[in-house]
């Protein structure tokens, strides 16, 4: 498949009060038309940090983003914005208050597409509400009058009503209950299938990431740990920092894997070579060395460890 959207070696640094924040070294990774994928990490690893980034929120240090084919600037960021939406993780915030359910919805066709007006605007806005769920009943509604569900079906149906080729999903549930949740991610997965959209699901819930993505990313610090599709990386992980992800899971009747300990090291002092190296048990002298490359090690499957090879990740199983 060619690629929609190419990610080469982007990096993101802050300036703060207490010295400079790699919030990305070097990420890269390509997305098909009407793929779905999956980035996870814990909070602190760069997730939203990349989204923003690829829409050209975030300054890039380095690196370049291309959308189908083109690299992303002048021109062909307002095509990118144009045709790349997304879904932030808190609905009620991500809508205007002033706004009715109908103005926030209409906005991205006001911007995007002007000629279509009146009526006919009204009518695709209805159209995609009822798409989500939400009937033209809710129309002259304004969030505080709607479920936390209900505004990010609002939200869900502002970014898709330009009909974008890609929908940026930056934790959408997670202010959601579980049942929310669950109807949310049907609702993306349907979408993404009739319309062919590809999605970049950004999540803590892995087992959401699983249900919707083919693929999966795994960010640590602001680097690749691995890249893989979904279920080898849930059968087999590579990496040991994916299988402390995997092992933090609830799972009935399984207790805990002792793979790593302590939290993760701040980004304003990172540890040398290997991020993840002061955490895992598995760290040997040569992993403070430098960074370990991300490198191939099954057909479609990318890790950045030095002890891959060994089959370390899946020792506990």
């Amino acid at each position: 498949m060619s690629a929609l959207l190419a990610v080469e070696g982007l990096e993101v640094v802050h300036r703060t009060g207490q010295g400079p924040l790699t919030a990305l070294a070097g990420v890269g990774f390509e997305l098909a038309a009407g793929e779905a994928l999956g980035i996870v990490g814990e909070s602190g690893s760069g997730k939203s940090t990349l989204a923003r980034a690829i829409l050209g929120l975030v300054p890039a240090r380095a690196g370049r983003v291309r959308w189908q084919g083109e690299a992303v600037a002048g021109a062909a960021l307002a095509r990118l914005r144009r045709e790349v939406a997304i879904v932030f993780q808190d609905p009620l915030a991500s809508l205007d208050p002033r706004f009715t359910v109908e103005d926030s919805v209409a906005e991205p066709l006001a911007v995007h597409e002007p000629s279509l007006a009146g009526p006919a605007r009204r009518r695709a806005v209805a159209s995609i509400l009822e798409r989500v769920g939400l009937g033209a009943a809710f129309l002259g509604r304004r969030p505080h009058e709607l479920s936390g569900g209900q505004c990010q079906r609002v939200a869900i149906a502002r970014a898709l009503v330009t009909r974008p080729r890609l929908v940026i999903c930056d934790e959408p549930w997670s202010a959601l209950d579980v049942t929310t949740q669950a109807q949310v991610a049907a609702l993306l997965g349907e979408l993404q299938r009739e319309q062919g959209t590809a999605l970049l699901v950004i999540s803590h819930n892995l087992a959401l990431v699983r249900r919707l993505c083919e693929r999966v990313l795994v960010l640590y610090l602001g680097r690749i740990a691995e890249l893989s599709p979904r279920e080898a990386l849930y059968a087999a992980p590579l990496h040991p920092y994916t299988r402390l992800l995997l092992d933090s899971v609830p799972v009935l009747g399984r207790a805990p894997r002792d793979l790593a300990a302590g939290e993760p090291a701040s980004p304003l002092a990172p540890p040398s070579g290997c991020a993840f190296r002061s955490r895992c048990r598995f760290a040997e002298p040569r992993c403070a060395l430098a960074p370990p490359p991300l490198e191939a090690a099954a057909p479609g499957r990318l890790v950045a460890c030095l002890r891959a090879g060994e089959g370390v990740a899946r020792e506990g199983r």
